[in-house]
Parts: structure tokens; C-alpha cells; sequence
């Protein structure tokens, strides 16, 4: 395919994204902004110490706050492209979503290790959480899924083995494991 088609290519199908991007954008940062608000109120429940005349919750309040308050402007900004954008050429923001599926299934990924954490501790969830990311990433079969084990093994309990023997630094143990 020449330059000039390939270049043609793309700007007809980032011009018909554009209402899916706008979708996907308002729907990704509603999402974060909930979370950030569920965050926010739990931030209230962190321990206070005599020392701190503001509470150990401020920061992270003050942080959560700001990062809302970007999702709110950045779907604001996202609402205005939907309003401009034309809605016969669009391809929908289920198109956008599968074009960023490993984006989207490595954030889950990420999500059900920092929720398996508590449960499973560093060394179990680490070595499921990198298993589960090159299986998603594409490390299905063969050489390419013992490679993928021998990297989960190391960096999993090698890690967790290594800080508690060697730096002396327990990292976290699970409640199960």
C-alpha cells in the first residue's frame, strides 16, 4: 500500500472515531471519576496522629479531589467533541474499545492483583498477575508460555523471596497464602 493511500487510510478512520473516542472517553472517565470518589470517602477513614494538624487523610483527599476534578474537565471537553462530531461517519465507541482491548484487559488484570493482594500476598498474586498478562499479551502456547512461566516464577516469588531474605523487607503475605 502506497504513503498517499495509507495516509488517506487513517485520516478517514480517526475521522470516524472521533464519536467513539468522544463515547468512550465520557464513559472511561465517569468510571475513573467514581472510583476517585469512592477512594475520596475512604481517604476520611485514615488514622490521625497528634502530629499531623490536618489528618493522614488530607493528601490523598487533596490528590483524589484534583484527579476528579480532571476526569469532570476532560468529559466536559469530550461531551463538546461529541456535539461536533459527525454522527453518520461514526464507527461507535465499542469499535474504540476493541482497538484498546490488551490496554483495557491489562487494567483489569492490574485491578484483580491489587484486589487479590490482601488475599493471595505479593509472592501468589504477582506470579498469577504476570501469568495472566502474557497469556493476554499473546504467550499462549509452547516456548513462548514456559518462558512465560519462568518470568512469573522469578519476578513473583523471586522478588517477594528476595526482599525477605536478602534486604531483610517483608513484602505483603496474604490472608490465605
Amino acid at each position: 500500500m502506497s504513503t498517499v493511500a495509507d495516509r488517506a487510510s487513517r485520516a478517514t478512520r480517526e475521522a470516524s472515531s472521533e464519536r467513539g473516542k468522544a463515547i468512550a472517553n465520557i464513559l472511561f472517565n465517569a468510571g475513573l471519576a467514581a472510583l476517585f470518589i469512592g477512594l475520596f470517602v475512604q481517604a476520611g477513614d485514615l488514622p490521625s496522629s497528634m502530629w499531623e494538624p490536618l489528618g493522614a487523610g488530607s493528601f490523598p483527599r487533596l490528590i483524589l479531589g484534583a484527579l476528579v476534578l480532571f476526569n469532570l474537565a476532560i468529559m466536559c471537553q469530550s461531551m463538546m467533541a461529541l456535539r461536533h462530531a459527525d454522527p453518520t461517519a461514526s464507527v461507535g465507541a465499542g469499535r474504540w474499545f476493541m482497538q484498546r482491548r490488551l490496554a483495557f484487559a491489562t487494567l483489569a488484570a492490574f485491578c484483580a492483583y491489587a484486589l487479590l493482594m490482601p488475599w493471595l500476598g505479593f509472592a501468589l498474586s504477582s506470579l498469577l498477575f504476570l501469568l495472566v498478562v502474557q497469556i493476554i499479551l499473546g504467550a499462549r502456547s509452547g516456548r513462548r508460555l514456559l518462558v512465560a512461566c519462568v518470568i512469573a516464577v522469578v519476578f513473583g516469588p523471586g522478588l517477594d523471596a528476595l526482599f525477605g531474605h536478602v534486604f531483610m523487607i517483608p513484602l505483603p503475605s496474604g490472608r490465605l497464602w
